[in-house]
Protein backbone atom coordinates (compact mmCIF):
# COMPACT_ATOMS: atom_id res chain seq x y z
CA UNK A 1 0.00 0.00 0.00
CA UNK A 2 2.97 2.59 1.39
CA UNK A 3 4.48 1.80 -2.47
CA UNK A 4 1.46 2.62 -4.33
CA UNK A 5 0.84 5.84 -2.88
CA UNK A 6 4.43 6.42 -3.37
CA UNK A 7 3.60 5.85 -7.17
CA UNK A 8 0.66 7.89 -7.34
CA UNK A 9 2.63 10.69 -5.00
CA UNK A 10 4.97 10.61 -8.40
CA UNK A 11 2.34 10.42 -10.94
CA UNK A 12 0.57 13.64 -9.43
CA UNK A 13 3.24 15.51 -8.96
CA UNK A 14 4.74 14.61 -12.64
CA UNK A 15 0.93 15.51 -13.92
CA UNK A 16 1.36 18.84 -12.01
CA UNK A 17 4.86 20.04 -14.71
CA UNK A 18 3.94 18.08 -18.00
CA UNK A 19 3.33 20.66 -20.31
CA UNK A 20 2.91 23.59 -17.66
CA UNK A 21 5.25 26.19 -20.19
CA UNK A 22 8.58 27.98 -17.98
CA UNK A 23 8.04 31.88 -18.27
CA UNK A 24 9.71 34.32 -21.04
CA UNK A 25 12.30 36.36 -19.30
CA UNK A 26 15.21 37.92 -20.41
CA UNK A 27 17.86 39.43 -18.13
CA UNK A 28 21.34 41.07 -18.67
CA UNK A 29 24.87 38.35 -17.42
CA UNK A 30 28.01 39.69 -15.96
CA UNK A 31 29.27 40.50 -18.83
CA UNK A 32 26.44 42.51 -19.57
CA UNK A 33 25.21 40.20 -22.50
CA UNK A 34 21.30 40.17 -22.59
CA UNK A 35 19.93 36.38 -22.20
CA UNK A 36 16.29 35.51 -23.00
CA UNK A 37 14.64 31.74 -22.50
CA UNK A 38 13.83 31.72 -26.41
CA UNK A 39 17.19 31.72 -27.17
CA UNK A 40 17.98 28.21 -26.38
CA UNK A 41 14.68 26.95 -27.89
CA UNK A 42 15.74 23.66 -28.87
CA UNK A 43 17.84 22.84 -25.84
CA UNK A 44 17.51 21.37 -22.36
CA UNK A 45 18.08 24.50 -19.96
CA UNK A 46 18.89 24.20 -16.19
CA UNK A 47 17.99 27.68 -14.05
CA UNK A 48 20.01 27.48 -10.47
CA UNK A 49 18.75 30.13 -8.05
CA UNK A 50 22.20 31.29 -6.36
CA UNK A 51 23.71 33.66 -3.71
CA UNK A 52 27.09 32.91 -2.75
CA UNK A 53 27.11 33.76 0.78
CA UNK A 54 24.42 31.39 1.57
CA UNK A 55 25.42 28.61 3.38
CA UNK A 56 23.56 25.74 1.07
CA UNK A 57 24.88 27.45 -1.76
CA UNK A 58 28.68 27.09 -0.37
CA UNK A 59 27.25 23.46 0.18
CA UNK A 60 27.74 22.41 -3.21
CA UNK A 61 30.44 25.15 -4.31
CA UNK A 62 32.76 24.19 -1.83
CA UNK A 63 33.59 20.96 -2.92
CA UNK A 64 33.00 21.81 -6.43
CA UNK A 65 29.82 19.77 -6.69
CA UNK A 66 28.22 22.28 -8.69
CA UNK A 67 30.87 22.95 -10.72
CA UNK A 68 31.41 19.81 -11.92
CA UNK A 69 27.51 19.75 -13.04
CA UNK A 70 27.91 22.49 -14.51
CA UNK A 71 30.61 21.43 -16.53
CA UNK A 72 29.73 17.64 -17.46
CA UNK A 73 26.15 18.73 -18.66
CA UNK A 74 27.23 21.96 -20.63
CA UNK A 75 29.66 19.90 -22.33
CA UNK A 76 26.50 17.97 -23.47
CA UNK A 77 24.94 21.05 -24.72
CA UNK A 78 22.59 21.99 -21.64
CA UNK A 79 22.35 25.78 -21.03
CA UNK A 80 22.78 26.53 -17.41
CA UNK A 81 21.81 29.41 -16.06
CA UNK A 82 23.05 31.08 -12.41
CA UNK A 83 20.34 33.40 -11.70
CA UNK A 84 20.48 35.88 -8.30
CA UNK A 85 17.55 37.17 -7.70
CA UNK A 86 19.11 39.39 -4.46
CA UNK A 87 18.36 42.79 -4.21
CA UNK A 88 20.29 45.70 -3.94
CA UNK A 89 21.52 46.04 -0.23
CA UNK A 90 20.21 42.19 -0.01
CA UNK A 91 22.72 39.33 0.89
CA UNK A 92 23.81 38.20 -2.23
CA UNK A 93 23.43 40.82 -4.31
CA UNK A 94 26.60 42.23 -6.54
CA UNK A 95 27.00 44.68 -9.38
CA UNK A 96 28.11 43.07 -12.68
CA UNK A 97 31.80 43.43 -11.90
CA UNK A 98 31.47 41.75 -8.34
CA UNK A 99 29.49 38.94 -9.72
CA UNK A 100 32.17 38.19 -12.40
CA UNK A 101 34.69 38.17 -9.86
CA UNK A 102 32.41 36.01 -7.92
CA UNK A 103 31.64 33.56 -10.85
CA UNK A 104 36.11 33.16 -11.34
CA UNK A 105 36.65 33.12 -7.88
CA UNK A 106 34.40 30.04 -7.11
CA UNK A 107 35.25 28.23 -10.58
CA UNK A 108 31.61 28.69 -11.76
CA UNK A 109 31.08 27.10 -14.92
CA UNK A 110 27.50 28.43 -16.23
CA UNK A 111 26.01 28.95 -19.07
CA UNK A 112 25.97 32.50 -17.91
CA UNK A 113 25.31 34.28 -14.48
CA UNK A 114 22.35 36.59 -14.59
CA UNK A 115 21.03 39.31 -12.31
CA UNK A 116 17.26 39.43 -11.48
CA UNK A 117 17.94 42.48 -8.42
CA UNK A 118 13.96 43.41 -9.30
CA UNK A 119 12.97 40.08 -8.54
CA UNK A 120 10.76 39.64 -11.67
CA UNK A 121 11.76 36.51 -12.79
CA UNK A 122 12.71 34.69 -9.45
CA UNK A 123 8.92 35.46 -8.55
CA UNK A 124 7.78 34.21 -12.10
CA UNK A 125 9.43 30.91 -11.48
CA UNK A 126 8.20 30.93 -8.00
CA UNK A 127 11.90 30.73 -6.48
CA UNK A 128 12.05 30.36 -3.26
CA UNK A 129 15.46 29.21 -1.77
CA UNK A 130 19.03 29.22 -2.36
CA UNK A 131 19.52 26.61 -4.13
CA UNK A 132 16.35 26.09 -6.16
CA UNK A 133 16.63 24.49 -9.16
CA UNK A 134 14.52 24.28 -12.43
CA UNK A 135 14.78 22.22 -15.59
CA UNK A 136 13.26 23.45 -18.67
CA UNK A 137 12.51 20.68 -21.57
CA UNK A 138 13.73 21.52 -24.95
CA UNK A 139 9.99 22.39 -25.93
CA UNK A 140 9.96 25.03 -23.34
CA UNK A 141 8.18 23.23 -20.82
CA UNK A 142 9.42 22.24 -17.31
CA UNK A 143 10.87 19.01 -16.72
CA UNK A 144 11.59 19.68 -13.08
CA UNK A 145 11.31 21.91 -10.11
CA UNK A 146 12.77 21.80 -6.62
CA UNK A 147 15.87 20.89 -4.51
CA UNK A 148 19.30 19.64 -6.04
CA UNK A 149 19.51 16.88 -3.87
CA UNK A 150 17.84 14.58 -1.14
CA UNK A 151 19.67 15.76 1.75
CA UNK A 152 18.02 18.96 2.95
CA UNK A 153 21.57 20.31 5.07
CA UNK A 154 24.48 22.71 4.77
CA UNK A 155 27.03 20.19 5.37
CA UNK A 156 29.35 20.01 2.16
CA UNK A 157 30.18 16.42 3.22
CA UNK A 158 26.49 15.31 2.38
CA UNK A 159 26.35 15.84 -1.32
CA UNK A 160 28.38 12.51 -1.78
CA UNK A 161 25.74 10.62 -0.31
CA UNK A 162 22.43 12.11 -1.56
CA UNK A 163 20.41 12.02 -4.85
CA UNK A 164 21.18 14.73 -7.15
CA UNK A 165 17.68 15.41 -8.56
CA UNK A 166 19.08 17.57 -10.98
CA UNK A 167 21.49 14.88 -12.60
CA UNK A 168 18.79 12.32 -12.29
CA UNK A 169 16.65 14.66 -14.51
CA UNK A 170 19.10 15.24 -16.78
CA UNK A 171 20.35 11.49 -17.89
CA UNK A 172 17.03 10.52 -17.79
CA UNK A 173 15.85 13.02 -20.67
CA UNK A 174 19.52 13.44 -22.42
CA UNK A 175 20.32 9.40 -21.96
CA UNK A 176 17.34 7.53 -21.71
CA UNK A 177 17.46 5.94 -18.62
CA UNK A 178 16.17 6.38 -15.16
CA UNK A 179 13.12 8.39 -13.98
CA UNK A 180 12.84 12.13 -14.06
CA UNK A 181 11.47 12.93 -10.63
CA UNK A 182 9.21 15.86 -11.55
CA UNK A 183 9.34 18.39 -8.27
CA UNK A 184 10.63 18.36 -5.14
CA UNK A 185 10.55 20.78 -2.11
CA UNK A 186 13.60 23.33 -2.37
CA UNK A 187 15.74 23.82 0.65
CA UNK A 188 18.32 26.50 1.30
CA UNK A 189 18.34 30.10 2.40
CA UNK A 190 15.28 32.23 1.70
CA UNK A 191 15.79 33.97 -1.90
CA UNK A 192 16.51 37.70 -0.49
CA UNK A 193 13.55 39.38 -2.73
CA UNK A 194 12.86 43.18 -1.96
CA UNK A 195 9.44 43.13 0.24
CA UNK A 196 7.70 45.97 -2.06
Amino acid sequence: MKKFIILLLCVCSVALIAGEKAPEFTLTDANGKSHSLSDFKGKVVVLEWTNYRCPFVVKHYSGKNMQNLQEKYTKKGVVWLSICSSAPGKQGHMSAADAKKAVEKAGAKPTAYLIDADGKVGKAYGAKTTPHMFVVGADGNFLYKGAIDSIRSAKASDVAKAQNFVSQTLDAVMDKKGEVPASTKSYGCSVKYNKK
